[in-house]
């Protein structure tokens, strides 16, 4: 208790003295009235964060630190994320949204809205059922066909079904049922899978009109009593990989007529086991697909943890199916209180500072990470209290750049 109060004097008499000499940060003001287009392809290091405050999906050059443009789509206050899904020639961007006639309450309205990928701007309006799912954290309510062309969206009412979406003719087709089976992951031109409660999955076919043609169940693949799948599925061609809570990692190849389910293989030895590290966070798994490499934001904590933020991000080889990697993500507070007091533009004194606030702020670990695809890739991490986003080296894990006002409660990452 003592050590504690100690510190936490030390503290105020650091922001204190650093308040005093006026090392807080003042505000530039930002000009207003600019419009602008962004280029016909996306930057290398652009990625995307969804805001369940701000009801907002936001751009960000993780290079420059700006803020390029956002989206907000439904009803403010009603649902959960704004989640964008891409076009493959990324001109594009399909957002499923739901409104009401009266804000929060009054008839609703269910559509899939079209935007353009560089103006940012709504082109078109798909009306569906009024029944899509609204989950947190959401990053598997909606899943574009290999080809481009449907959209299915999942609904819960609380039956569940897939509605179908032509997205190039612009018009909804229909209505696919799944009874016990939930979540929607692309599996081809014209096929999706679905995670079932008896721990199957669950494939529907589509026609080239984007009609019901085949829904068949698999056999079990996981137990979901005695180690359930975590739905944040990362994609690298045609394999998708989930992570189990004790850190399983079960593969499900979707290149054939039927689904196969790979051999699974563990995340923790023993020596991880002893000591307690898990996977954790609202979206705890990133790829970089040329090289390979899962990354995977792990934490110290008992059973039933895995939405525990993370303070390590674990990297695996996935050709040898093991781990190649440890590296620590950068403390969310220190990275805020940092920003708030301005202390990289203060020079020597700011070094002292930022050195004596690492050693004094407990670490809240962070929730979420994306890692980008291009030869010379970035982690991204972000967490939700406080509100920050910081960008790592992913190949050695240094600090490359805090960002600015990511938002206020952001909620998942996505890469165009």
């Amino acid at each position: 208790m003592r050590h504690s109060a100690a510190r936490i004097a030390m503290l105020a008499a650091l922001l204190t003295s650093l308040g005093a000499s006026g090392a807080i940060a003042e505000p530039e003001p930002e000009p207003i009235g600019v419009v602008r287009s962004l280029p016909e392809r996306p930057g290398p290091h652009w990625f995307w964060l969804t805001d369940l405050i701000l009801h907002r999906t936001a751009l960000f050059d993780a290079d420059s630190g700006d803020m390029l443009g956002s989206i907000s789509g439904g009803t403010a206050g009603v649902g959960f994320i704004v989640a964008p899904v891409f076009s493959p020639d990324r001109k594009e961007i399909y957002i499923a949204e739901s409104y009401y006639s009266r804000g929060v309450r009054g008839d609703r309205t269910d559509v899939v809205t079209v935007y353009d990928a560089r103006t940012l701007q709504p082109q078109h309006e798909i009306p569906i059922p009024p029944k899509r799912a609204e989950y947190y954290p959401g990053n598997a309510a909606n899943a574009l066909s290999d080809d481009g062309r449907f959209l299915a969206v999942f609904n819960l009412t609380p039956m569940t079904s897939l509605s179908i979406v032509d997205v190039q003719a612009r018009r909804f087709v229909g209505e696919v049922q799944t009874p016990g089976c939930s979540l929607v992951y692309a599996a081809g031109p014209r096929r999706f899978f679905m995670l079932c409660a008896n721990g199957s999955a669950l494939t529907v076919t589509l026609d080239d009109e984007g009609r019901e043609q085949a829904v068949a169940r698999t056999a079990q693949f996981f137990d979901p009593n005695k180690d359930p799948l975590t739905e944040k599925a990362v994609r690298r061609g045609n394999e998708w990989l989930f992570v189990s809570f004790e850190g399983q990692v079960r593969a499900v190849d979707v290149s054939g007529p039927e689904l196969r389910f790979a051999e699974p293989w563990s995340l923790v030895d023993d020596a991880d086991r002893g000591a307690s590290w898990r996977v954790g966070g609202g979206q705890h798994l990133a790829l970089h697909a040329a090289s390979a490499r899962l990354y995977v934001l792990m934490h110290q904590g008992a059973p039933d943890t895995h939405k525990n933020p993370g303070t390590e991000v674990w990297v695996y080889d996935l050709a040898a199916k093991r781990r190649v990697q440890r590296i620590e993500v950068t403390n969310p507070l220190l990275s805020f209180v940092g920003q708030q007091l301005g202390l990289e533009k203060r020079g020597r004194s700011g070094r002292f500072a930022g050195w004596l606030l690492e050693r004094m702020l407990p670490h809240p670990g962070v929730e979420r990470i994306a890692v980008t695809q291009d030869d010379k890739p970035v982690l991204v991490a972000g967490a939700s209290i406080p509100p920050t986003v910081t960008v790592q080296d992913a190949t050695t894990g240094a600090l490359v750049r805090e960002i600015v006002e990511p938002g206020i409660a952001g909620t998942l990452f996505y890469l165009p």
